[in-house]
């Protein structure tokens, strides 16, 4: 991506997301409709591809196309129904958007985020205005609210108004209009060609459009009125050449130099207002969780009442184009009513996800809920997400009646018998998502599945994992016999772990190459390795080992285990809040004094020291090269098979990575594509090495053949695990030669000294561990000098 620095932006080259043919349907089940469109494909090696929510919008308006503010993303539609979607991926700055407006003199969309943080989007480029973040200013700097006419954009903030110019991309001016000159809180802001109108927590106030100095708060009168005082103003429109403030849940018109009361209905509390059309577009909701959208005329007459149960639940903004009403709803999407409803969500997961993800078959699943540090309830019931066949879906308490008391789902494991999804849940116990009908749920009355000791209801799932004999191993968390096994025949067991831990708290759990089980104990407790032996029922030849901090007692790092994984040596990584530790000898761990842990030592320039020291590590994945992806609060790390070097750091300042907080991960073997679940949401990034094989079958060159004009990385996957792999002329001569990252070799086209190299074809030689070589396929070239 190309940066530049111009005025005071920053100017990025940019590229939407894909457009996709929008399929429309009518009045879906809350958080279960169709998703509407196409995936984005996967990305080429090196690239990235988001998966966001573009359920829980905040804000619709109308510019070139209709736009939609969702949490993470922009996504739009076009007057031929298609969609497209601006994101971080794609080129904008941040996630968490707060406000969007469109300025129509300079057809530009503003976006302006959580953080203060402004993008200009115009033409397929994005300029950045960070000076709001970035000034050291006191006080709320949120932007409330971006108003634009005529190439300014005029940003409600904590602290006053800010004024943009979008021509030359630099702050205008700030106008603080407090009373006295403070800061104020403005709520909205707009004019009708006389006044500024500001929407503040002091009142209404305004200042004619030709003030010389608006920034000056003495040129600026709160408006009186009978019963206002100086009560805050949630927001100020313009409809039909009137002037309208919401102020409560009331709509007050200016009428000469009086307020009048519009509307009122103290049954229907309003949490929106728009303009469009020359109407006013009211959002409403009720305790009770009835909700609404009106349209309401300048005469204060109610023209028309939208409800529709599972897409208006909570409407934030509406408009009006043509014949059509549209909505964005906090939970429902963006919808549009003309006369039906026509829903447009862009293909993704409903919201984040913290649990456990798992790649299987190229499809991909996630865990939706989430503990907090203290291993407490987060109650999120947005089940498990799937995303198969490049389609989301999702099951859990909306779309599946049977979950209504099952939550926070953190763990999952794939039954290699059936291929079928189990998922533990903390707190709502173990699901069973069969490939028809309904999921099967297990707790205390079909299992030797236990409630939480003090917490009688919970039953609470926090690891599984199935051992070589396909025997099912399930963490129960809080309870007193808190680790269990479903045994391949259906029947069950249950285990005490012979040593002292905090709240029996027990997580994710691995099985190594020796069908040991390693079971993560979060609350400081360690780690545990369990070998049950010859058979599950016989007890009398359990050994256990205890792996906690200090030389001699397993010498973790520290003892609050965030994370386990096992490499392609068999050697098993923890993951701690004070750095990794490597287990080398399994099998070793219940021999003499055990096996401890090594604290491995990276070398980052010209300084070494031990891996990950003092980082939080959370996650921790193994690519098909033995590499170890590492995901931290402070980012996402790639590191050399042994741990002795960095390869990648990725944070969200440097990359399209959505945050610095790093959940959970999981990698595609076929493609190499690793999921990354951050505390914004999903997204991945197309590594260089996939699972090797046992011989060269079904090798596969792309792009092939190379086009002409093209200097991206081309793949040779499908190709025995590292292999050595020479590219060479039709003579005989070398072109190239490496070893294959897994089962995957990246080559840039180039050949030793650095030089493209010619049209033509080029055989691909494969030497195996016998030293005899072959060849595999050819690539042609069309793209060369």
């Amino acid at each position: 991506m190309l940066i530049t620095m111009k005025a005071m932006g920053i100017c990025k080259t940019f590229t939407s997301s894909l457009i996709r043919k929008v399929i429309l349907i009518s009045a879906p089940y809350f958080l279960n409709a169709t998703y509407l469109t196409a995936q984005l494909p996967i990305p080429p090696i090196g690239e990235w591809r988001d998966h966001l929510n573009s359920q829980q919008t905040s804000q619709v308006l109308k510019g070139d196309k209709i736009y939609c503010a969702a949490t993470s993303h922009v996504f739009y539609i076009t007057e031929k129904k298609e969609t497209g979607r601006y994101s971080k991926v794609s080129g904008l700055t941040e996630v968490g958007i707060q406000q969007i407006g469109w300025d129509a003199a300079t057809a530009q969309l503003v976006i302006a985020y959580t953080s203060s943080n402004l993008d200009i989007v115009k033409d397929g480029s994005v300029r950045n205005i960070s000076d709001i973040k970035r000034s050291r200013i006191t006080g709320n700097k949120t932007i409330y609210s971006v108003y634009c006419k005529d190439g300014l954009a005029y940003l409600s903030t904590g602290l006053g108004v800010i004024v943009i110019n979008l021509q030359k991309y630099e702050i205008k001016d700030t106008w603080v209009i407090g009373n006295n000159g403070v800061q104020v809180a403005v709520n909205a802001f707009t004019s009708d060609g006389n006044l500024f109108y500001a929407a503040t927590e002091e009142g209404l106030k305004t200042t004619p459009v030709t003030t010389d100095n608006p920034a000056n708060f003495k040129n600026w009168q709160t408006v009186s009125a009978t019963g206002w005082g100086n009560a805050p103003v949630q927001n100020i429109l313009i409809a039909n050449n009137k002037v309208i403030a919401v102020k409560g849940d009331s709509l007050f018109m200016l009428n000469g130099a009086n307020w009048q009361l519009l509307y009122t209905d103290t049954n229907w509390p309003i949490i929106s207002a728009t303009s469009s059309a020359n109407k006013l577009l009211i959002g409403q909701r009720t305790a009770s969780g009835n909700a609404r959208v009106i349209v309401v005329n300048t005469n204060g007459q109610i023209e028309k009442t939208l409800t529709q149960n599972s897409v208006i639940s909570f409407p934030k903004s509406a408009l009006i184009d043509n014949d059509a009403i549209w909505v964005a709803d906090q939970f429902g999407g963006l919808s549009a009513f003309n006369p039906t409803v026509e829903r447009f969500i862009p293909n993704g997961p409903p919201g984040t996800a913290d649990g456990e993800m798992i790649i299987h078959q190229n499809n991909f699943y996630a865990a939706a809920g989430s503990v907090n540090s203290a291993w407490n309830y987060q109650y999120n019931r947005n089940g498990v997400y799937f995303f198969e066949q490049d389609n989301w879906s999702y099951q859990g308490y909306y779309n599946q009646p049977v979950l209504d008391s099952v939550f926070d789902f953190i763990s999952l494991a794939i039954d290699p018998a059936d291929e079928t999804v189990w998922a533990g849940s903390y707190g709502g116990g173990l699901v069973n998502f069969r490939k028809s009908g309904s999921p099967l749920i297990y707790k205390r009355n079909n299992s030797t599945l236990q409630a939480a000791i003090g917490d009688p209801g919970s039953v609470r799932v926090s690891g599984l994992a199935f051992d070589q004999n396909q025997n099912l191993w399930i963490s129960n968390y809080g309870a007193t016999q808190n680790l269990q096994v479903r045994k391949t025949d259906g029947s069950w067991k249950a285990f005490s772990i012979p040593f002292t831990q905090l709240e029996n708290a027990v997580g994710q759990i691995l099985i190594d190459d020796y069908n040991q089980l390693w079971i993560q104990s979060p609350k400081d407790n360690g780690l545990f390795c369990f070998n049950y032996g010859q058979s599950i029922d016989n007890t009398t030849d359990d050994q256990w080992k205890f792996y906690r901090q200090g030389s001699g007692n397993g010498n973790l790092p520290g003892n609050n285990v965030l994370s386990i994984a096992k490499d392609k040596n068999g050697f098993i990584w923890v993951g701690t809040d004070k750095g990794i530790g490597i287990i080398q000898c399994p099998n070793e761990a219940f021999r003499g004094n055990g096996c401890d842990a090594i604290l491995p030592v990276v070398q980052l320039d010209r300084f070494a020291g031990l891996l990950f020291k003092d980082e939080i590590v959370q996650c921790i994945a193994v690519d098909g090269a033995n590499r170890k992806w590492i995901g931290t609060k402070n980012g996402l790390w790639l590191i050399s098979a042994d741990g002795d070097k960095i390869i990648y750091r990725f944070t969200e300042e440097n990359s399209p990575l959505l945050n610095n907080d790093v959940k959970k991960l999981a990698i595609d073997p076929a493609t190499g594509e690793v999921f990354i679940a951050t505390l914004s949401g999903i997204c991945s990034f197309r590594s260089t090495a996939t699972e090797g094989g046992t011989t060269n079958s079904n090798v596969l060159v792309f792009p092939n053949p190379v086009p002409p004009g093209y200097n991206g990385t081309i793949a040779i996957r499908g190709l025995v695990n590292n292999a050595l792999v020479k590219i060479i002329e039709m003579n005989g001569r070398l072109v190239y030669q490496a070893r294959a990252l897994g089962g995957q070799l990246i080559w840039n086209g180039r050949n030793y000294r650095g030089e493209k190299i010619a049209s033509g074809i080029y055989p691909v030689i494969v030497r195996d561990d016998s030293g005899e070589e072959r060849t595999v396929t050819k690539i042609v070239i069309t793209s060369g000098r």
